[in-house]
């Protein structure tokens, strides 16, 4: 599988369960303002204060607006590498988003997403103060998944909660569990085009062994309640495969079209000489190089100059 963007995988998680999201992190929120209206992604690239200054990329501002008619501006960032994280750049991201929207609340949010533990803390605040005067008093919401107990969440109705209990903190014993209970959640509270985006995403940070992920299938098929889940995965596979077998087929399909050709316009073009070379062609099975000798018969005179692009690759 190829390497995973995890910054981006949990952008795209938050982009689809936003509502879910902030049920999670700020139920506080939606105490205090009631429910929410309309929710907005904003730009997600600050202005430069100077033409020559690297771009600025946000993770996630959302704006949302509330039945009370307040706004609120969650200005979420997520890392998984902590020591990537700058609490300056942080605050330059605040700043600039409270001069561009001055009647909005901004509450800057940090997640940090990997599983372990920390030995060292990543810089909460910033003061500057001389005497009884306060220049500078800068702070942010810190959450850490690893700091959520996966076991506490295992029967939550919140769909984004569910998918992310494999990057909550549990024991190693716990580790089919919580890839059953993401799964059920995954699959008994979201639609079948979000149970299908996810399913991976759970996959991957479960880190389950193929042995013990069709174990898991096994167990849940048998269960009249979790049935459908395995259902819809074999089906899935299914699917995958025939898809899989159309590309081939046309592949193939490609692949005997251009042989087929080439070996006329040898026939054509050299005669008997070009004969000797369609044994050479016949063990071609590369479609790129049967491109590249198609394209090397429109200008070659002999037989010799084709078998030579042949034999240089």
């Amino acid at each position: 599988m190829k390497k995973q963007s995890h910054d981006q995988n949990f952008k795209s998680l938050f982009q689809d369960f936003p509502k879910e999201a902030l049920e999670l992190i700020l139920p506080e929120v939606l105490d205090t303002y009631g429910p929410i209206r309309h929710i907005e992604f904003i730009r997600q690239e600050p202005k430069k204060h100077r033409l020559k200054d690297p771009h600025l990329s946000l993770d996630m501002p959302i704006l949302f607006r509330f039945d009370r008619r307040q706004v609120i501006l969650w200005l979420m960032e997520f890392q998984e590498d902590k020591e990537k994280f700058s609490i300056f750049r942080l605050l330059r991201y605040v700043t600039d988003m409270t001069e561009s929207h001055p009647d909005v609340l901004v509450i800057p949010t940090v997640l940090f997403t990997d599983r372990k533990r920390w030995r060292k803390d990543v810089a909460k605040d910033l003061e500057h103060r001389f005497g009884e005067r306060q220049f500078l008093h800068f702070e942010y919401m810190l959450l850490k998944l690893f700091d959520f107990k996966a076991r506490d969440y295992y029967n939550s109705k919140n769909p984004l909660v569910r998918i992310l209990l494999p990057k909550m903190a549990y024991e190693e014993s716990e580790r089919g569990a919580v890839f059953r209970k993401a799964l059920t959640g995954l699959f008994q509270l979201t639609s079948a085009l979000m149970f299908e985006k996810y399913t991976e995403f759970i996959d991957v940070y479960s880190g389950i062994p193929d042995e013990e992920r069709e174990s898991i299938y096994q167990e849940l098929s048998e269960d009249q309640e979790t049935a459908m889940i395995t259902q819809y995965i074999k089906e899935k596979g299914i699917q995958q495969g025939i898809q899989q077998g159309v590309q081939q087929g046309v592949q193939q399909g490609v692949q005997q079209g251009l042989l087929e050709g080439i070996e006329l316009a040898i026939q054509l073009r050299f005669g008997a000489e070009g004969a000797r070379l369609l044994s050479d062609i016949q063990n071609v099975q590369d479609i790129n190089l049967l491109r590249k000798v198609k394209d090397a018969l429109r200008t070659a005179k002999t037989a010799d100059e084709v078998r030579a692009v042949i034999q240089a690759s």
